[in-house]
Formats: structure tokens, C-alpha cells, sequence
């Protein structure tokens, strides 16, 4: 039996602990028999760690090459931490990996002190991936890549963890992402796909 990578690993905490089956509003309007809390998983300690990993491990596969990975507050937010922390990990014992620095962008600019929109790595040129949870119209990961290319930084990437395949959410995030490639780690039906394995796994 081969060891299950960090992705692997990954869906099958997201499945038990983030997908909700029932009847649910979407931030869209519209309304769904399945929600996916990803927050449960990436703000989970080993969740946590299994998403820094899976990403990292999904941009070396795509060759993906970035100094820093941010997002949209406050879906982004553990999502970020982890891989920028998962880098410094893996560079210690393999110097070659790059480090993989995080930012966050704010829904609207800071009211006082700095006025910022983004807050943390911020370098005008840098190749930097945008990161979401859950991808569904794909509106708050168009408004982090906008942010991003309004403070002068390159898109190299955009990365989801999940993602619902709706007909217009893809379409758009490509459309904003302008060329740099859109990769999810995994989508929304192979989650639920999962968590029904494991509901008839615990069943027998």
C-alpha cells in the first residue's frame, strides 16, 4: 500500500469535518444540499498542516514559481499561514525550496494609521499565487487578485481548496486571473464522494 500524500490525507479530514449535508444559502443568493466549512479543517492543527503541505506540493507539480501566496480575509487567512509556515518548514531541511511569504487583503482599505489594503508581503513585481477556501461565483478571489495587481505584484497562480463547479465561478476566475493558470486541490463533488464513503464505511 503506498502512503497517502498530504492531499489524500487532506480530503478525507475535509469530508468528515467540513462538509454538512441539508438545505443551505450560499453567499450567491442561491441555495444547496451540501455546505463546505472549510475553516473547520484549515484552522484544525493537523488540517492545518495538511493544507500548508498540499498546496505547496499542488505549485511544485504545476511549477509554479512565487515568492509569496495571500488571499482575501478571512477565508484566506489560516489558508496563508500554513503554507508560508510549511515553506519555512521544508526549507529547512531541503535549502533549495523557496520561501513562500503571505499577505492578506482587506474587504475594504484600513481606516486609519497605514490606510493599507493588504497587509503583510507587499513588493511591487513579485510573483505571488492567490489562495481561497471554497470557490463558488468566485468573487472574493477576484477581489484579492485585483488587490494584488493594483499594488503592483504578478500573478503567477490561483489556488482553491475547493471547488463547487458552478457555471460562472471558473469562467470569471480565470477571466480576472488573466492567463495564470486556476488549480484546485479538489472539487466539491469529489468531498462529498468522500464523505459518503466514509458515512457507509462507519455504517457496516
Amino acid at each position: 500500500m503506498t502512503e497517502s500524500t498530504y492531499a489524500q490525507k487532506l480530503l478525507s479530514l475535509l469530508a468528515r469535518t467540513s462538509l454538512r449535508l441539508g438545505q443551505f444559502k450560499l453567499s450567491s443568493g442561491g441555495t444547496s444540499d451540501y455546505y463546505i466549512d472549510c475553516r473547520t479543517t484549515t484552522l484544525h492543527a493537523e488540517g492545518g498542516r495538511l493544507t500548508g503541505h498540499a498546496i505547496l506540493e499542488l505549485l511544485e507539480q504545476y511549477r509554479i514559481d512565487a515568492v509569496a501566496v495571500g488571499g482575501l480575509t478571512m477565508g484566506a487567512d489560516p489558508i496563508v499561514s500554513n503554507v508560508a509556515t510549511a515553506s519555512a518548514w521544508r526549507a529547512q531541511t531541503q535549502p533549495s525550496m523557496p520561501l513562500l511569504h503571505g499577505f492578506l487583503v482587506r474587504k475594504a482599505e484600513k481606516a486609519h494609521g497605514t490606510g493599507r489594503r493588504i497587509e503583510g508581503f507587499c513588493c511591487e513585481g513579485a510573483r505571488v499565487v492567490i489562495v481561497d477556501d471554497v470557490c463558488t461565483t468566485g468573487a472574493s478571489t477576484i477581489h484579492a487578485l485585483e488587490a494584488a495587481r493594483e499594488a503592483g505584484m504578478v500573478i503567477a497562480a490561483v489556488v482553491c481548496i475547493v471547488e463547487r463547479e458552478e457555471a460562472h465561478g471558473r469562467p470569471a476566475v480565470e477571466a480576472a486571473a488573466a492567463g495564470a493558470p486556476f488549480l484546485r486541490l479538489f472539487t466539491a463533488q469529489e468531498v462529498r464522494a468522500e464523505h459518503v464513503r466514509q458515512l457507509q464505511s462507519t455504517s457496516k
